[in-house]
């Protein structure tokens, strides 16, 4: 649950409107009631599905893994073996939403991200004119921070290949978040990348061809 609110704010009132920013599910499922998007990335930042998912990509016995947004010197002190140690951009999508629904579309989000995520500011980053520079500055963005309880830190990435592969919660299979975030990353910009993301899409997509190999005839899609 955010720990902070965002204020319902008008740019016509001469206060910043309220923007969210998406790294994950919002990129390819954007809140409601939104009147611009913007892309752009973080600097200092990691994507990492280092976060359970009780409630949407597995359940509660079973949780899935989804990502969160980790400060780059908290991730190297969680991860020292992690195999893209020079990560430190995240791209992403900022959603502006209209005034008039700004606190529902906050009590939306504050619902969605439930689940362990704490509301932060951050500044996003663009290249305009080739030249890099902040395009919004303070928006809001949900971070699963380190010492919540669904934080699950690094794990090896075969292990967790085969975590989000298998699981299937009430918004469905975990492994079709990862190949919706995938494809909406690549889409974004030419210049975003995200490593740690395209290698778990990769060694699904290998699990995906065992899985069709052992079962030509359909069926069992997630039985290895």
């Amino acid at each position: 649950m955010a720990a902070e609110s965002a204020t319902t704010t008008t740019a016509a009132d001469g206060e910043r409107p309220y923007v969210v920013f998406g790294y994950g599910s919002l990129i390819f499922k954007p809140p409601p009631h939104v009147i611009a998007e913007t892309p752009g990335y973080l600097k200092g930042y990691v994507r990492r599905f280092a976060q359970k998912s009780h409630d949407h990509r597995g359940t509660p016995e079973n949780p899935g893994r989804v990502v969160t947004l980790i400060h780059k010197e908290d991730w190297d002190h969680f991860s020292g073996s992690d195999p893209f140690p020079d990560d430190d951009v995240v791209w992403g999508v900022a959603y502006t939403i209209d005034p008039a629904y700004a606190s529902e579309v906050r009590d939306y989000l504050d619902y969605r991200e439930k689940d362990g995520y704490t509301l932060e500011e951050v500044d996003i980053h663009g290249l305009v004119n080739g030249h890099e520079q902040v395009v919004i500055p303070k928006a809001y963005c949900y971070v699963g921070r380190p010492d919540n309880p669904s934080f699950l830190g690094s794990e090896p990435i075969d292990k967790l290949a085969e975590r989000i592969w298998h699981s299937v919660g009430p918004s469905g299979p975990n492994k079709d978040y990862l190949y919706h975030l995938a494809e909406a990353i690549r889409r974004l910009a030419p210049e975003s990348h995200d490593s740690h993301l395209f290698e778990l899409e990769t060694r699904c997509r290998e699990l995906d061809q065992k899985a069709a190999s052992r079962n030509p005839n359909g069926g069992g899609a997630n039985e290895l």
